[in-house]
């Protein structure tokens, strides 16, 4: 609205002096100035039906997605949800629906915090890309040769267990190796060294295998790197520069907040708010971090590539190459329409999917998050210049079809012709009447 006002100003200036010119024009004026002032006033008019044009689909989307999130909460799938989509770089909706807690009137809204579980994995993902551009680290160092004491198999195999095959999944270990510990709050180093217990099932590189005590190992490379714990990394290099102003990563801070969302969980047919736990913040890199819907708006800006004084495309595009198939189709992304095939990069899932009006093949990136009874998705859709987070404070099954859901609601309203076709019939006093 402020940019609409300021191109309606712009135009009454102009007006303003084109009517000067007509009181003081002389035949000694050269004919071109008139056609050059005509240029200008005609950009100012299209400039103005182009933001009258976004206020409208921006209109149409929110209203869309009311009526979805609504939907969802009277039919009693979710209790609340922060919802954020950005794009071309501008943030569309950052919002919430429903409610913080079950037990209260008190609502969700943009600035309402959840935590985030293994959508954290995706800023450790990004920060890796960053140090091993600037050569603080390398995706083929060793986990051994950071982390005294850890081992998998003989050391011929371990040797090969390195930054990368970590943050893939990849590294050989059995699904989900020791999540148990980093639950119970173990520290890393201690888990580190229980690896040498396992029996690795694949060689590294060769097979996915979702984990969390390894993958968060990471936060260990990047403080011997650094000398700089994972948290303080992200914060100075991140989180201070893109104002993300309510994301964390301790305990303590998000049961300080005001304004969160409560965990919930099913009883009797009806939502009853849980204590939030303090685990997975000795492991961050896995599912440590928390954030309001406006704070992922920002990060998704950022993801797309419209802070490059922070990092480059090309700095960030490194987290999101392919590194192993996760094969198989019982995932509930491999259900997804038109989904091809899905890979894992370094902490994020990278879809591929053929979209159907255009019959062109499109990437997701894309990751899940549960911990505490919270559930999150984000997707970023590089072609369309477009990202999506939804966060609830509740495990549903909404979940596994809201980024489709959304991505359709959105597609719908930036494809249809007759609002841009209403708009250019429009006489421009209607165009930018606010």
């Amino acid at each position: 609205m402020h940019r609409l006002k300021i191109l309606i100003g712009i135009t009454i200036l102009v007006n303003a002096f084109l009517i000067l010119i007509s009181f003081t024009k002389s035949d000694s004026i050269p004919e071109a100035k008139d056609t050059t002032t005509s240029e200008v006033l005609k950009k100012s008019l299209a400039d103005l039906k182009e933001t009258r044009l976004f206020e409208l689909q921006k209109q149409e989307v929110k209203r869309a997605l009311d009526a979805y999130f609504e939907r969802a909460i009277a039919s009693g799938k979710i209790v609340g949800a922060g919802v954020s989509i950005v794009r071309g770089g501008s943030i569309i909706i950052s919002d919430g629906y429903g409610k913080r807690n079950s037990k209260t009137n008190m609502g969700v809204n943009d600035q309402t915090i959840f935590r985030l579980g293994s959508l954290s994995k995706g800023f450790a993902g990004i920060l890796a890309a960053n140090l091993v551009h600037e050569g603080s680290l390398h995706w083929e160092d060793r986990v051994s040769e950071c982390i005294p004491g850890f081992q998998l198999g003989d050391e011929q195999n371990t040797n090969k267990i390195t930054l990368a095959s970590i943050l893939s999944h990849s590294a050989g270990a059995p699904y989900h190796s020791y999540t148990n510990l980093v639950e119970a709050g173990l520290p890393l180093t201690d888990i580190a060294r229980q690896f040498k217990e396992l029996t690795p099932v694949s060689e590294p590189g060769t097979e996915y295998s979702y984990q969390n005590a390894l993958f968060a190992l990471s936060g260990e490379m990047i403080l011997k790197a650094t000398g700089k714990d994972i948290a303080t990394s992200l914060q100075h290099r991140f989180f201070n520069s893109l104002e993300m102003c309510a994301t964390s990563m301790d305990h303590e801070s998000l049961v300080e907040s005001e304004n969160v969302a409560m965990p919930h969980s099913k009883w009797r047919n009806w939502w009853r708010p849980k204590k939030i736990r303090s685990n997975y913040y000795n492991a961050i890199a896995a599912g440590g971090i928390s954030a309001n819907a406006r704070d992922m708006a920002k990060w998704m800006r950022f993801l797309l590539g419209h802070h490059p004084e922070i990092m480059s495309k090309t700095e960030i595009a490194a987290a999101f190459k392919p590194v192993i198939e996760i094969k198989g189709h019982g995932k509930y992304y491999h259900r997804w329409p038109g989904h091809i095939s899905s890979y894992y990069g370094f902490g994020w899932r990278i879809h591929k999917f053929m979209e159907a009006e255009s019959q062109q093949e499109k990437t997701i990136w894309h990751h899940g998050g549960s911990v505490n009874n919270y559930r999150n998705e984000i997707a970023i859709y590089p072609e369309s210049d477009l990202g999506i987070c939804v966060l609830l404070n509740n495990n549903s099954r909404l979940a596994r079809t809201v980024i489709p859901d959304v991505y359709k609601i959105v597609k719908e309203v930036y494809d249809r012709t007759d609002t841009k076709e209403i708009l250019a019939t429009l006489p421009m006093e209607e165009a930018y009447h606010d």
